[in-house]
């Protein structure tokens, strides 16, 4: 996707000037790909432009937080979700999620993020880039415990990680007693590996457990693959 100012969706418009994190696929995969069924308030954690949460406004009739470290993005997502149609279920918090925790008393049925991914690698010398890519400041431990404190007891987190992140942040799992009830393994083409997951997360125990693979795009033409259309279809604009 392209570093365009502003990327317009069938219902949306994300503006993106200022936020670090521009529109990508990858939130645009967890935003189409979440179950969203029986919810009626959702928690965006590192909410970015604000897409997700928009993403989540039209699939559902749910009320909906997204929060942000990152005081230029928590602004633009503002502005991007005052502009859509669904203004009045949508507020953006200027937070971290572990003060979030310490300051609200709410619980959420639905949690979804595209977290910080990096550790222990360059930085971008670019501050509120750094912030948006490396997780020193929400370490996946942090994002799990927090996550689990503010789901409803029939909630479900969703989650996008890089593949090679998913053994670490299993063990982060099982300490916060959460059960993984939902796997897809996201891979570039059938013929590359995988290189992202997309996690779903719950405190009740499901079996058996659903697990697929999803393909970007097609081997020969590096297109979209049909199902990634499929499931993009509700939002981007020419599918």
């Amino acid at each position: 996707m392209g570093r365009n100012n502003y990327f317009r969706f069938k219902q949306f418009k994300v503006v993106q000037n200022h936020a670090a994190m521009k529109v990508g696929t990858d939130g645009v995969l967890l935003g189409a790909w979440v179950n969203t069924e029986n919810t009626t308030s959702i928690l965006d954690v590192g909410t970015g432009t604000g897409l997700i949460a928009l993403m989540m406004a039209q699939r559902t009739n749910a009320f909906i937080t997204g929060i942000d470290i990152e005081e230029k993005a928590a602004m633009e997502a503002t502005n991007n979700t005052l502009a859509s149609p669904w203004s009045h279920r949508i507020r953006i918090i200027n937070i971290s999620l572990q003060n979030f925790l310490q300051s609200n008393d709410n619980k959420y049925d639905l949690i979804v993020s595209n977290p910080p991914f990096f550790s222990n690698s360059q930085k971008s010398k670019i501050e509120n880039l750094a912030i948006a890519k490396h997780n020193d400041f929400l370490p996946f431990d942090d994002l799990i415990y927090c996550c689990s404190k503010l789901l409803n007891e029939n909630g479900r987190i969703a989650l996008i990680i890089p593949f090679q992140s998913y053994e670490d942040i299993q063990m982060f799992i099982q300490k916060a007693n959460l059960t993984i009830i939902r796997k897809t393994l996201v891979k570039p083409t059938p013929m590359k590996k995988g290189h992202r997951l997309l996690i779903e997360l719950a405190k009740t125990n499901y079996t058996p457990i659903e697990m697929d693979v999803i393909h970007i795009h097609d081997n020969k033409k590096q297109e979209f693959s049909q199902e990634f259309k499929t499931l993009i279809s509700p939002f981007y604009l020419h599918y």
